[in-house]
């Protein structure tokens, strides 16, 4: 029973086998798309990519490379992300020194003018190797002769070590513009008004231009700024020449410039990348399709190799590399009041002018002819007084008090001689200006009869009397200095001289002696 039952089984195959052909292949693996991409296509090795890196080889591969051979390898992580590069162990390029000959050169970054890590050949693989931002540029370069095995190299893609500290992020949001027509305008203010991301999002944008075939692009930058200058890893703006590809990679832009770029392809790409805190980073671009000479009847020369649709020219935006469309323009200039005035009122605004041209001529005349009034302005009388304390000059007056003794020897006081000014309040009377003093009489702004009295009444109030060995003519003299001067409206001056008796010792002088004494004001 079991013999018959295995016989059925394989007849049961046999027969599956025969209707159903050849066994099934296996499922094939989801196509990947990275950024990574090899010059020339074709003939430059074998590229596997995978969701989280690839592999690439040399020509031939493990066959000799073949000779006079230069390819280029360009791999693009995601935003946020580094590259890791892994050489297999069976290596072989022609050593030389300093690698002048066959060699690999990789770059840190996505252009032959980044960064160089390092030249390898030799028959030992190179060490691992790190990119400190998201592209790798590697060329691989063999001469005409002594060819060898070539390499073959591995690539992960893994979290920039400066964004660690986000952690896990979010997937990007999907941002993509596409754009055609003569001209247009590219600006990263279409993000937010198109709702694509949110102001506080990452966002890794494209706009992809499309020119009619055989077209090329000029881009030309009307607006720029990157919030976080210099900061590739946080913002830039590249532009692509006829892919999103990383090796169609023309121009990249994270500083405070940026250029002019010429297209050569019909399709152009415009990547934005900023992170969260970049998202105020701008830019504003005109593009402008074009195709080379000769120029159609519909078309404008621009004098640069373009021509440019005929719709373009003096619409007051420079398409052209210089400003060739937009040079004498006068006659399409765009229209104002003046283009809109008609020959009515052309003639309605000259008689208006005119009309107010004859009253001002009028006016003009009529002032000219009447004749004017003459108007005398006739100042009040005089009254010196006002100013005669202000501008008088002051007044001196000399007095001589002159007593003669007589024959009969008539005593004088004995303190005559120290007869002096002793204090006084105003040590310059004139200074004081006071009208109030002159009023009151100072000592010193003596008459001639105040000193006369002055020296009676000392003469009779004296006690003891001094015998005097004199001639009649011995005289005393005193000599008074009066000096008035009064302000207008200035301080009171209050003089107080006094005299006083002081020891004499004129009992041994000669009587002829005249003694002087002089009351004035010091000045």
């Amino acid at each position: 029973m079991v013999p018959r039952v295995k016989l059925l089984v394989v007849v049961a195959s046999i027969v599956n086998l025969g209707f159903s052909g050849a066994p099934t292949a296996p499922p094939k693996k989801a196509i990947v798309k990275n950024n990574s991409g090899v010059t020339p296509v074709g003939l430059c090795g074998s590229w596997i990519k995978e969701t989280n890196g690839g592999l690439f080889t040399s020509p031939n591969y493990p066959e000799k490379y073949p000779p006079d051979r230069e390819c280029i390898y360009i791999i693009e992580a995601a935003p946020r992300q580094c590259i890791d590069l892994y050489f297999d162990y069976k290596y072989a390029i022609e050593p030389s020194w300093e690698c002048k000959f066959d060699h690999i050169e990789v770059r840190d970054g996505p252009f032959s003018f980044s960064p160089i890590i390092g030249r390898y050949c030799g028959q030992v693989s190179p060490n691992y190797v790190r990119s400190s931002g998201r592209y790798l540029w590697i060329k691989f370069v063999a001469d005409s002769e002594l060819e060898a095995t070539g390499f073959s190299a591995r690539y992960n893609f893994t979290q920039d070590p400066e964004f660690k500290d986000l952690g896990a992020q979010p997937p990007l949001p999907i941002c993509e513009f596409d754009m055609s027509g003569p001209e247009g305008i590219v600006e990263s203010v279409m993000v937010s008004k198109e709702g694509k991301a949110l102001q506080t999002e990452a966002v890794d944008c494209r706009w992809f231009i499309r020119a009619p075939p055989g077209s090329k692009i000029f881009l030309r930058f009307l607006d720029y700024e990157m919030q976080n200058s210099n900061e590739c890893k946080r913002n830039f703006v590249a532009v692509y020449d006829g892919s999103s590809s990383v090796e169609h990679l023309k121009n990249k832009f994270c500083s405070t410039v940026a250029n002019d770029v010429m297209l050569l392809n019909s399709l152009g790409v415009i990547r934005m990348w900023a992170d969260e805190t970049s998202r105020r980073s701008r830019f504003r671009i005109l593009f402008t399709t074009f195709h080379e000479p000769p120029c159609g009847s519909d078309t404008f020369f621009c004098h640069s190799n373009m021509c440019i649709n005929h719709t373009l020219v003096c619409n007051g935006i420079q398409n052209c590399v210089y400003p060739w469309d937009e040079n004498g323009c006068k006659e399409k200039r765009k229209a104002t009041i003046l283009d809109s005035l008609d020959n009515t009122n052309v003639t309605i605004i000259g008689v208006t002018c005119g009309v107010v041209l004859i009253l001002l001529t009028v006016s003009i005349i009529i002032q000219i002819k009447q004749p004017r009034k003459r108007y005398i302005i006739r100042r009040d009388e005089f009254d010196p007084t006002l100013l005669h304390e202000a501008f008088e000059p002051p007044h001196y007056e000399l007095c001589t008090l002159r007593q003669t003794t007589s024959c009969d020897n008539e005593d004088l006081p004995e303190d005559f001689p120290n007869l002096q000014r002793t204090s006084s309040k105003c040590i310059h009377g004139h200074h004081c200006g006071s009208q109030v003093s002159s009023t009151r009489g100072s000592r010193s702004d003596l008459s001639l009869r105040d000193a006369a009295a002055i020296l009676s009444e000392m003469e009779t109030s004296t006690q003891t009397p001094f015998p005097l060995q004199a001639t009649p003519n011995v005289r005393r003299n005193i000599v008074v200095m009066k000096h008035s001067y009064s302000h207008d409206g200035a301080e009171e001056c209050d003089l107080d001289d006094e005299f006083y008796d002081g020891p004499t010792t004129s009992r041994g002088r000669s009587m002829d002696r005249t003694v002087h004494r002089s009351i004035s004001n010091d000045f």
